[in-house]
């Protein structure tokens, strides 16, 4: 509080006593790049990420060619999120092979003279748009070279890269292609869903990776960025376009060959569901999805919170309550269930005299991500203890 200045009367001071609220951020913003040539060029222009609120509104102009309209039809059949959108032109060339490394390289993207452009431009949704994109893909675009840019924004969003494992024709090829990456933002999906296009008038295959953007979004919106999206039912496909074989009692199945082999699988059991939780991380520790989420999750509300308190005077009052603001968050949190626990606390052998006096506080903070019940085993036991009482339970049967 100011010295104040001479005065005869009456002054009303408001002070302000308690926490600092750090609000957790906001997580079901899927970041979608797509090619659409016939789509509304005001609506959707190029290399520019373009925020849509309404699905509904995205759809109704973005056009029936390329990638978008598919995208977003199974994007829709999941949840309404917030999108970030970016439209990349066609690849032209003198035939098929040409088109191809063009449209790959378009959809990757550059970034010159301050201009980013492709999947480089998820990059600027938040200065543009002022949300960050957290679920990130580019249905039926996803090769290797797409998938690996992908993971780089997702690294730079703290996002996940939600990719198809690109022309694998069995399991090995798609164990082999996730062993490509290295990456806790990486999710790794094989093989694709079919469903009936209205269109076509025929079976057609339809992008597993945009029916799990959308899935991912809707359990963040339902239930929380804790839970994975494996075993959830998916709305909308009629089948899946390659044979893998599922039981669930049996550890010898695809599913459970490429889940460990870190692809998540698509099954039909009680619905069609994505089977699998695991990231492309070398780090075991965050081997989830989950447990990646939450890294992300807490690194930036934690950040984010601590902006009320950036150029304040540092005193022992405002380190106290920055260590109560951050302590209130992960009880919260904890309750929640989003977390196991959580405790932040100083450690002055790093806070030395020197380092207050420059002005540097650190704190430190820990947590303990919920793991998925991955793998339940039931110990079946047969006995004859219950025929020990029959007496008793003849005398009395009615």
């Amino acid at each position: 509080m100011a010295i104040a200045d001479f005065h005869h009367g009456v002054r009303v001071t408001e002070l302000t006593e308690g926490t600092n609220s750090i609000r957790v951020v906001s997580t079901a913003i899927i970041g979608l790049v797509a090619t659409a040539s016939d789509a509304d060029a005001a609506a959707f222009p190029y290399n520019k990420p373009v925020l849509f609120t309404s699905i509904a509104k995205a759809q109704a102009k973005a056009g029936t060619k390329g990638t978008l309209a598919t995208a977003l039809a199974c994007i829709a059949e999941q949840s309404r999120p917030v999108l970030v959108i970016v439209r990349v032109e066609d690849g032209e060339g003198v035939d098929d092979a040409a088109k191809a490394d063009d449209q790959t390289s378009k959809v990757v993207g550059t970034f010159q003279n301050g201009v980013r452009t492709g999947i480089q431009a998820l990059l600027d949704a938040e200065s543009a748009l002022g949300v960050k994109p957290r679920i990130l893909g580019a249905p039926g675009l996803d090769n290797k070279p797409v998938a690996e840019a992908l993971t780089a924004a997702a690294e730079a969003l703290r996002a996940m890269a939600y990719v198809h494992a690109s022309g694998a024709e069995d399991v090995s090829a798609a164990l082999a292609y996730a062993d490509g990456f290295g990456k806790r933002e990486t999710m790794v999906i094989w093989p694709n869903f079919t469903k009936w296009s209205t269109t076509a008038n025929a079976v057609v295959e339809v992008p597993a990776v945009a029916y799990a953007m959308g899935l991912r979004a809707a359990i963040d919106q339902t239930e929380g960025w804790h839970k994975t999206i494996s075993n959830v039912p998916v709305n909308g496909p009629t089948g899946i376009s390659k044979s893998v074989f599922f039981d669930l009692q049996n550890p010898a199945s695809d599913a459970v060959l490429l889940n460990d082999g870190n692809v998540t699988t698509l099954i039909r059991k009680q619905g069609f569901r994505f089977w699998g939780n695991r990231t492309c991380s070398l780090d075991g520790a965050f081997a989830f999805e989950s447990a990646a989420r939450t890294a992300h999750v807490l690194a930036d509300t934690m950040a984010e919170g601590m902006f009320p308190y950036v150029d304040k005077p540092m005193n022992p009052a405002l380190v106290k309550d920055i260590i109560e603001s951050i302590n209130a968050r992960l009880r919260s949190l904890t309750a929640g269930g989003y977390i196991l626990g959580g405790q932040a606390w100083i450690d002055w052998e790093v806070n030395t005299t020197e380092t207050l006096k420059s002005g540097k506080l650190v704190i430190d903070y820990d947590y303990a991500p919920v793991a998925p019940a991955e793998d339940i085993e039931l110990r079946q036991r047969i006995t004859d203890r219950y025929y020990s009482d029959w007496d008793v339970r003849v005398a009395t049967a009615q």
